[in-house]
């Protein structure tokens, strides 16, 4: 499953909305990918999160694979969406 998605989050994906992204991804038995400018990473790994240095207005494409890539594409979308900074999971951890 493929989607491409505007972070909408207030704080984009840096240091603790990239942990909670990787949190996130990796309650689901799917892989994950991100990818932002032609680099694509793990969307399970912190590090990779980080190095695509997303900014709140970035698009990032997301590819979800296995048992679970539909609930973790729509968990995945909805924190990136999410405007609501003070719920920096968007309610989903």
């Amino acid at each position: 499953m493929k989607k491409t998605v505007v972070v909408r989050n207030p704080m984009g994906l840096h240091a603790r909305p990239a942990s909670v992204f990787v949190k996130i991804a990796n309650q689901y038995d799917a892989d994950v990918h991100v990818a932002k400018d032609g680099q694509s990473v793990n969307g399970k790994s912190i590090m990779g999160i980080l190095m695509l240095a997303a900014e709140q207005g970035s698009e990032v494409s997301m590819e979800t694979t296995g048992p679970e890539a539909a609930a973790a594409m729509e968990a995945l979308e909805a924190f990136l969406t999410s405007v609501d900074a003070s719920s920096e999971a968007g309610g989903l951890v």
